[in-house]
């Protein structure tokens, strides 16, 4: 006898055989293909509706602009990032990683708390597999039983057609979405521009967006819910993250168990004299041991990973809810209450527990609320400009004839923004230093260095030795933007 954590209830160890196979691979290693009924039910109605959002956000991204820049570019290339219209470059490394070490807390804090809810209702694979090429699929082969019979089916006119016809649309829609996703790297202009180019100008590019495309082709057409299983990092560590009281999609094994069909349970009463209506029976009515599940597997029919829901919470589930609308179906038309299979915890099917703010819920709580508070503070005191001063190698200090000293330094002025930044450098520690640029830049172009050299002056009774800290502030007009030190060489026998 073994326990199972997430069945919550005791079962005999060849029960537990189902943990030891992926349902989507035959005893043989072939492929065993998913196919999935269409769902249909208030869950369903609400996963289109998040997943319509989605999709419009996603299709009008590239479009939309914040103060004349896009809302989201990732340019790789040319390691150039915008985020909500708020340039990043390599110097913000810092701000992009906490940015993401926030966004890993927060998954985690809402995997501990609602399960894998996100890889059913938000995750991008799940978006386009299950809301884009399966509803091509059943609209070009039909539901289910229809796929079914078309797969088993010789070669003819109708397979060939229905399958080339379904295979075209899934490369054009797979080519279309590698061009959007293109154009969240360089900008929609540009891809425009690469569009309406002869090909031979954009040989690189077309022959990388083709490969992506196919790549992506493949991945819905062929891989399908494998990524789940085995290229997706999340569906095993969701075992760590999860607990008693996380909501999961759940199947009522106190309700459901032992679960029989309407034949079970008339052949059953029959045998031991049971004063039972047998139309009471055929809607699932409970005597002995039989619990309110008829075993009509209606909920793995639906499931796109192709699993058992009342086998408990697995890897694969990606708590999509398809099996819930479907129980829900049944139970309705036999005359049960709804929620065979609901969102619940395991205290909640065992004693009725409600969610409640468990000690871990609040721990990652308290460390998101800090994460987010400094990645805010960082974000919303972030400069302008980043400017690097240093002294001028292999130069050494010179005396002029008034008795001062003077250095020679190197500058380099990065301008986050999108418009052209004047600048002036100034000294502002000790008293009595003088700045003086080298040629005549004054300004720096919108996302754009300047490079440049400078001088400082420095009287001699203000050194404190051969090495006096010079602080200098970079402006803008009018307005200070950084603060930066650095050291200024003096003679040995300068006046301390």
């Amino acid at each position: 006898m073994g326990f199972d954590f997430f069945a919550g209830k005791e079962l005999e160890e060849d029960q537990e055989n189902f943990r030891d196979s992926i349902n989507s691979i035959k005893d043989d290693g072939k492929r065993n293909w998913v196919f999935a009924k269409k769902p249909k039910g208030r869950f369903t109605d609400r996963r289109s509706l998040v997943a319509f959002i989605l999709l419009l956000i996603f299709f009008a991204g590239p479009f939309i602009s914040i103060n004349g820049q896009p809302i989201l570019m990732l340019n790789v290339l040319e390691r150039k990032f915008i985020i909500f219209g708020m340039a990043f470059w390599p110097t913000d490394f810092h701000l992009l990683a906490l940015g993401a070490l926030t966004l890993v807390i927060f998954i985690v804090l809402f995997t501990a708390v609602y399960g894998r809810v996100f890889c059913g209702w938000a995750c991008p694979q799940t978006i386009f597999m299950e809301h884009v090429f399966r509803r091509i699929e059943y609209w070009i082969e039909g539901d289910r039983g229809a796929q079914l019979r078309l797969n088993k089916q010789d070669w003819n006119r109708e397979k060939i057609l229905k399958k080339g016809f379904k295979q075209v649309i899934f490369f054009s829609v797979s080519f279309l979405i590698a061009n959007l996703f293109l154009s969240y790297i360089i900008g929609y202009k540009e891809l425009f521009n690469i569009i309406t180019d002869p090909p031979a100008e954009h040989l690189v590019g077309l022959t990388a967006i083709t490969i992506f495309s196919f790549v992506f082709y493949l991945v819905f057409s062929r891989f399908r819910e494998q990524v789940c299983h085995f290229a997706c990092p999340y569906g095993r560590l969701q075992s760590v993250m999860i607990d008693e009281d996380s909501l999961n999609c759940s199947y009522d094994f106190i309700r459901g168990e032992d679960r029989a069909n309407s034949k079970t349970r008339i052949k059953a009463a029959k045998k031991n004299n049971y004063d039972i209506d047998i139309k009471e029976l055929a809607k699932g009515a409970r005597f002995d041991s039989y619990g309110d599940c008829i075993d009509c597997e209606e909920c793995v029919r639906v499931c796109p990973m192709g699993i058992d829901i009342r086998n408990g919470i697995q890897m694969e589930c990606t708590q999509c809810t398809a099996c819930i609308d479907a129980c829900d179906n049944v139970m309705d038309k036999i005359d049960k209450p709804r929620g065979l299979i609901r969102y619940e915890s395991l205290n909640g099917i065992e004693g009725g527990k409600k969610f409640g703010f468990t000690p871990r819920v609040a721990g990652y709580s308290t460390i998101l609320v800090l994460l987010l508070g400094i990645f805010g503070t960082l974000l919303f005191t972030r400069p302008d400009t980043e400017t690097i001063i240093l002294r001028t190698p292999g130069v050494l200090q010179t005396q002029l004839d008034d008795g001062r000293f003077s250095n020679f330094y190197d500058y380099k002025l990065l301008n986050k923004t999108f418009e052209t930044l004047p600048f002036q450098i100034k000294a502002l520690y000790p008293e009595g230093a003088e700045v003086r640029l080298v040629g005549e830049k004054s300004s720096v172009n919108p996302q754009d260095i300047v490079e440049g050299r400078l001088i400082v002056f420095l009287p001699a009774d203000v050194m404190t030795g051969n090495s006096t800290q010079v602080t200098f502030g970079i402006f803008s007009n009018g307005e200070q933007l950084e603060t930066l030190e650095s050291n200024f060489i003096g003679p040995d026998n300068v006046k301390k």
